[in-house]
């Protein structure tokens, strides 16, 4: 258990938008590409492939790629994807992303996100992604509510 710990983020949050609209952030490609990246394709559906691209800020031409596949896909209650991230240097990162919703009510939705990332044994790595997380689930929030 010790290990699975130092390996795993969570995050929680209360989102005032309704467990279908909150889903659909999460696997329509046109909305993805309001909050998560720039470019997105996104097949839903269990053993669907995903494919996000962002532009770095501090690095003009740079492109960040996710590569990914969908693991479980529970509508409107979970989303299980396993993350891809290809390094400069030819290695790879990657990381197996539990997403869950849980309606509250019809107009807000609990979303529990886990991340389990072998990086995540370096305390900088979860700090970083932590944060990252933290910014995106601020976005969705914005977008939805």
């Amino acid at each position: 258990m010790s290990d699975h710990a130092e390996t795993s983020i969570s995050l929680t949050r209360v989102i005032d938008a309704p467990v279908e609209m909150l889903f659909a952030a999460w696997t329509d490609p046109a909305l993805l590409e309001q909050w998560q990246a720039e470019t997105v394709s996104f097949e839903p559906f269990e053993g669907g492939a995903f494919r996000f691209e962002t532009a770095d800020e501090d690095e003009p031409g740079r492109v960040h790629v996710v590569n990914g596949t969908v693991l479980k896909f529970e509508t409107d209650r979970l989303l299980v994807e396993r993350w891809s991230y290809s390094e400069d240097d030819g290695t790879t990162d990657d990381s197996v992303l539990t997403v869950t919703f849980r309606a509250i009510d019809d107009e807000r939705t609990e979303i529990t996100l886990i991340e389990d990332a072998p990086a995540h044994a370096d305390p900088e790595s979860r700090i970083f992604s932590i944060e990252a997380w933290d910014a995106a689930l601020n976005e969705l929030a914005e977008l939805l509510e």
